[in-house]
């Protein structure tokens, strides 16, 4: 009994695990998810809504397909509009799983066991619905294979000064690394599904997953490494990918754009919004499946923290971007951040903004606050709100008011932007849904480790 009063425990702090798992109750309660409970009412109207929002996107881009952008709300000069939002909104919440699951890997906190398998699959599916939009924004869609250096016979090589192949090429980067993370991480668990399988295709699925593993010691050393050596990889790709998203706006002349903090300002930006999204979607699943004793309150008061810091990040990140168009004395910053973005035409967004992204997280400085799952979920719901509309003012009201006002023209987005926003939020609810119905949510693999380390010397545990 004292042994079982240890499990989950680091040396100090909070639970890592509920007390009294083994192997075998970790095991059977994630693969039951999977293999043996029956669907559930709320996964079935769940899916069906996102399914039905996947259908909107998939008409509206045929649509466009048919008629061009000219179905959009895009303009001159507003010539970026919900396309080039979404996919920069998209883009930063792809960040959080490759923090979670790569960089506190090798700072060995423990605490992201729990989350880090549910946030990979977050980041894959992000970016899928992040890659979508630089594509069906190219006008003539059907050509974006010129974007590649591609052997051809006439020599044509991609434009290196272009942001949009700077986008390809990150974007591609972190999407094919990210893929091979999660897979690899899935790799021991999709192997115990294939074990415990009752049906033939369930056991053929899960086999062709599992790549032949049979938990040998050699597997186990080889696994290990090749994890450490991705997250590795992968570290570097958190600063990168959103930094060089940052400088499709960073190097052009364009007043509110022009700017050396967009690089850091945007990956914070990018973390904020990916750990809001984590906690979105990761407090409902912990209800209605019943996990809470695999992702206890020091996950969420965890992920509450980051999001405090990196919400005060952001916060100073506008504050540096007022004082600089104030101290560098240009006239065109000036009228752009100082007197367009909070008393202009979309002064009202501006504000809403600075609401939802500086003011309501400061309630995460309470404890009582961060304890209470209700509250932190109305506020990431408020957090991914916020960093949609940054997105839309760095893009649109920066745009919309150029240098010469002779050019200067409001942006009314349409139903087919609409219908494309909302349509990539159903595409990435029904992946989600689809992972957590086929797929172990939470790694088995890493919590029997947590259970394997809190045992004490000498007790033997159940090793099934």
């Amino acid at each position: 009994m004292a042994a079982d009063a240890n499990i989950g425990r680091e040396q100090s702090g909070p639970p890592v695990l509920s007390p009294g798992h083994s192997f075998a109750t970790i095991t059977d309660k994630i693969s039951a998810i999977v293999l043996t409970r029956p669907y559930q009412r709320g996964w079935i109207l769940g899916f069906a809504i996102a399914f039905l929002l996947t259908n909107v996107l998939f008409v509206s881009v045929a649509y466009l397909f048919m008629r061009g952008v000219g179905i959009w709300g895009v303009n001159v000069p507003v010539m970026w509009g919900f396309a080039i939002v979404n996919f920069v909104w998209w883009i930063g919440i792809g960040h959080a799983g490759t923090l979670i699951s790569a960089i506190l890997l090798l700072l060995k906190q423990e605490w992201r066991t729990s989350i880090n398998r549910f946030a990979e699959a977050m980041t894959l599916f992000a970016v899928a619905c992040a890659g979508m939009f630089p594509l069906i924004h190219l006008g003539r869609w059907w050509l974006f294979y010129w974007l590649f250096p591609y052997p051809n016979t006439m020599d044509l090589w991609p434009q290196w000064r272009s942001p949009l192949v700077w986008d390809a090429f990150a974007v591609s980067t972190y999407a094919t690394v990210s893929l091979l993370f999660w897979y690899m991480g899935l790799i021991p668990d999709v192997a115990t599904l294939r074990d415990r399988a009752r049906g033939r295709l369930g056991r053929y699925f899960y086999g062709f997953l599992a790549m032949g593993w049979r938990g040998s010691a050699r597997h186990w050393h080889r696994y290990q490494t090749a994890y450490l050596l991705m997250a590795a990889l992968a570290t570097p790709l958190v600063v990168s990918v959103h930094t060089i998203v940052s400088w499709d706006f960073a190097v052009a002349i364009v007043p509110g754009w022009h700017s050396t903090i967009f690089p850091p300002y945007f990956v914070a930006g990018a973390i904020y919004s990916g750990f809001a999204m984590v906690l979105t979607l990761i407090i409902p699943l912990r209800y209605f499946y019943g996990l809470g004793d695999f992702i206890t309150m020091r996950h969420l008061e965890n992920m509450a923290k980051i999001l405090l810091a990196t919400g005060l990040l952001v916060c100073y990140g506008y504050l540096m971007e007022a004082f600089m168009a104030w101290y560098g004395d240009n006239r065109f910053d000036r009228f752009q951040i100082l007197r367009e973005r909070p008393r202009g035409d979309y002064a009202p967004l501006y504000w809403l903004l600075i609401v939802s992204n500086c003011l309501v997280v400061q309630a995460l400085w309470f404890p009582a606050m961060r304890r209470r799952v209700v509250v932190l979920w109305l506020i990431s719901l408020t957090v991914n709100l916020g960093m949609w509309l940054e997105r839309f003012v760095i893009v649109v009201v920066s745009l919309h008011k150029d240098y010469m006002p002779s050019r200067w023209r409001m942006y009314f987005p349409t139903a087919w932007d609409y219908a494309t926003l909302f349509g990539s939020v159903g595409l990435f609810l029904a992946l989600l849904f689809l992972f957590v119905r086929f797929l172990p949510a939470i790694s088995m693999a890493e919590m029997r480790e947590l259970v394997h380390e809190a045992e004490p010397v000498g007790h033997g545990g159940d090793s099934r």
